[in-house]
Formats: structure tokens, C-alpha cells, sequence
């Protein structure tokens, strides 16, 4: 199994407590308005044991920061999530409300 893989299901057994087996590697998209606001590879887990989620999505994303140049982010497979896809939106929803820049903000 690579090294990328490895952490993050150890990232997944750190903050979810749970063992989690690699399933998947899925090429996402996300369009908003006509601009790409996310593309990269969404790694699929099925999770043992968690008491709400079967699945969870996970991937390492380059940012901005010099010092923080890749951010770690795990998805639990909880409805309304239910696809990598949906992974990628709600992740960029928390990003997006963690920085006050929702609607209505």
C-alpha cells in the first residue's frame, strides 16, 4: 500500500478511532459558475466498527500557506454525503463557513 494511502487511514484511525480499508481512488470535479474550484483524487474507505458511517472520503490538497503547503481532509460517509463527489462539496462548504464566507455572512 503507498505511503499516501497509509496516512490517511491513519489520519482516519486518529480521529475516528476506527480501521478503515482503501476501496477506491476517484477523480473528482467540482464546477462552481463555470470555474473549477476543486479537482483532484478522492481516496474511498469502508470504515470498521464506526457507529454512523460505513464509508469515508479522504485526500490531501495543496494550499496556499508556505508552511502548511498540504491540508489533510477526511469526510465521514454521512448523509447528505453518499459519493466522493458530495465529500468534495460539504468539505468546501466547511472551508468556505470556517472562513465566514457564506451567504448571509
Amino acid at each position: 500500500m503507498s505511503d499516501y494511502i497509509e496516512k490517511l487511514r491513519d489520519a482516519i484511525r486518529e480521529l475516528h478511532g476506527v480501521e478503515a480499508k482503501h476501496v477506491a481512488s476517484v477523480p473528482v470535479k467540482e464546477v462552481y459558475q463555470g470555474k473549477t474550484v476543486w479537482e483532484g483524487v478522492v481516496e474511498v474507505f469502508e470504515l470498521e466498527g464506526h457507529a454512523k458511517a460505513a464509508k469515508s472520503y479522504a485526500w490531501i490538497h495543496s494550499t496556499d500557506d508556505v508552511e502548511n503547503a498540504g491540508r489533510l481532509v477526511v469526510v465521514l460517509g454521512i448523509p447528505p454525503v453518499n459519493s466522493p463527489e458530495m465529500a468534495v462539496k460539504a468539505a468546501i462548504l466547511e472551508d468556505y463557513r470556517e472562513r465566514g464566507l457564506t451567504e448571509g455572512s
